[in-house]
Order: C-alpha cells, then sequence, then structure tokens
C-alpha cells in the first residue's frame, strides 16, 4: 500500500481545474441544447422525460470522458469536492490535495460556466445559466436531503467499483449509467448537482446563492453517510485506488495498492 503524499501537486490541481472546466462546459451545453428556448432537440423530442434522460446521459458522459482521459488519469477525475472529500476521510487524499483540488474544481467549475454562458448567450440567460435549485413544492431541506441520498449511490458506487482489480477499470462507465438515471429521475425536484462546484459556477453567474448551501451540505453530508456504510460493511483498506481511471503509466499522488497487487 502505497501512502497519499503531500506537497504542490500542481499539475494534478490544474488537470482538475480543467477536467471540472470541460465537464461544466459539455454537461451545461446539453442542458441549453435540450431545454433552451426554440431547441432543435425539443422540436424532435417534445416530451421532457426523455430529454431529462438523454442530458443526463450527456451531462455525466462529459465526466465519464474526462475521467478517462490524460487529465482524468493523471488526477484521478474526482472533478467534484464531494468525491475528493470521501476519499479524503478514508485516508486516500492527504489534506494539501483536498484543499488544492477542491479549489482547482471550484474554479474550472467558474471558468467553465462562464464559457457555456459566453458559448450560448441569450440562452444561458433565459436558463439562468443553468443553475439548479429546488424543484416546485420542493422545501431547501428535502432538496438537501434528496442530494444527500443521491451523492451517497454515486460514492458507494465509485467504493465499489475501485474495491477490485476486475472492475476498477469500469468505474466512469458506472457512474456514467447512475448519474444518468439520477438526472432522469432526480431533476424535477433539485437540478441533480451531486457536485458543489458544479453548482458554484452557474449560481455565481445567476446571483442565486441563497439556496447554494442545499448543493454543498446536501452532497457532503451523502459524502458522509456513504464512507460510513462502506465502512461498516468493508473496511477502507480495500480501495484499490483513489483514481476513478487508474492507469499504472500515470503517477499518482493518492494512496493505493494498484502495482503492489
Amino acid at each position: 500500500m502505497k501512502p497519499a503524499q503531500g506537497g504542490l501537486h500542481l499539475r494534478e490541481w490544474a488537470a482538475e481545474l480543467l477536467g471540472t472546466m470541460l465537464l461544466l462546459i459539455g454537461g451545461l451545453s446539453a442542458v441549453f441544447a435540450d431545454f433552451g428556448p426554440q431547441s432543435k432537440v425539443a422540436a424532435v423530442i417534445p416530451s421532457s422525460s426523455p430529454r431529462l434522460l438523454l442530458t443526463g446521459l450527456l451531462f455525466a458522459g462529459t465526466g465519464s470522458l474526462v475521467a478517462i482521459s490524460p487529465l482524468g488519469r493523471l488526477s484521478g477525475g474526482h472533478i467534484n469536492p464531494a468525491v475528493t472529500f470521501a476519499f479524503w476521510i478514508t485516508g486516500h487524499v492527504h489534506p494539501h490535495d483536498l484543499i488544492g483540488y477542491v479549489a482547482s474544481q471550484c474554479l474550472g467549475a467558474i471558468l467553465g460556466a462562464g464559457a457555456v454562458a459566453l458559448l450560448w448567450g441569450s440562452t444561458a440567460r433565459t436558463l439562468t445559466y443553468g443553475a439548479t435549485a429546488p424543484g416546485s413544492g420542493i422545501s431547501p431541506g428535502a432538496a438537501a436531503t434528496i442530494e444527500a441520498v443521491m451523492t451517497s449511490l454515486l460514492i458507494l458506487t465509485i467504493f465499489v467499483f475501485v474495491s477490485h482489480l476486475r472492475t476498477m477499470r469500469w468505474t466512469p462507465a458506472a457512474v456514467w449509467v447512475l448519474v444518468s438515471l439520477l438526472v432522469w429521475q432526480g431533476a424535477r425536484f433539485t437540478g441533480t448537482s451531486l457536485n458543489p462546484a458544479r453548482s458554484l459556477g452557474p449560481a455565481l453567474l445567476a446571483g442565486s446563492l441563497r439556496v447554494y448551501w442545499v448543493y454543498v451540505i446536501g452532497p457532503l453530508i451523502g459524502s458522509v453517510a456513504a464512507v460510513s456504510l462502506f465502512m461498516i460493511v468493508s473496511h477502507p483498506r480495500r480501495l484499490r485506488t483513489a483514481k476513478l481511471f487508474h492507469d499504472t503509466r500515470y503517477p499518482s499522488v493518492f494512496r493505493h495498492d494498484v502495482e503492489d497487487a
């Protein structure tokens, strides 16, 4: 078992920044294309339910592509503070990287949201830049609870897949399927963020920080719950890697035992 390394891991942090920026550009572009005014997708698929599924597939697919890209293979492809936080709780991420990764993810999300705002112009403004908010009739507390449950499912899925050599390379595919389904079924309740950074960029542009706490507290509580449950039924040392796609050709600053297995 190789321990997590401390220090300034600027290459990994830059990869997380760029990866999160790409997640926002690709994911929010899917939202605007599928639900924007005069959407060509809506003309072909009038029902909102299949368009939500399509949006989920594209949004989550962007994240999974980042995970298997050189950026993700270098940094681990977390592109989500809730994921980094969960691996920090288990001891796989050094405190230096917890700070560096979260800061990079948040900055990347802000830059990505800004880039999408420039690309989509009035469509982005009409859809409040893709900001997440509780659905009609859903209180902020209920939305935070739903976000916590969905994030727990995300973290548990990642943990299960990275615990075994035979399955860990399939982690991005498992996340793609799960998040797509969560967007499909959960977006009408919370917008299905699962990611404090994803919600931060659009919220800043839209000036809608009033309920942003929902998308910080909910996912972080979900991370803690998932780690707690995993430790009850398993052990954090069973986690082979803290990367969503571990490629031995890329160095890892996280605790791992892939090469030693």
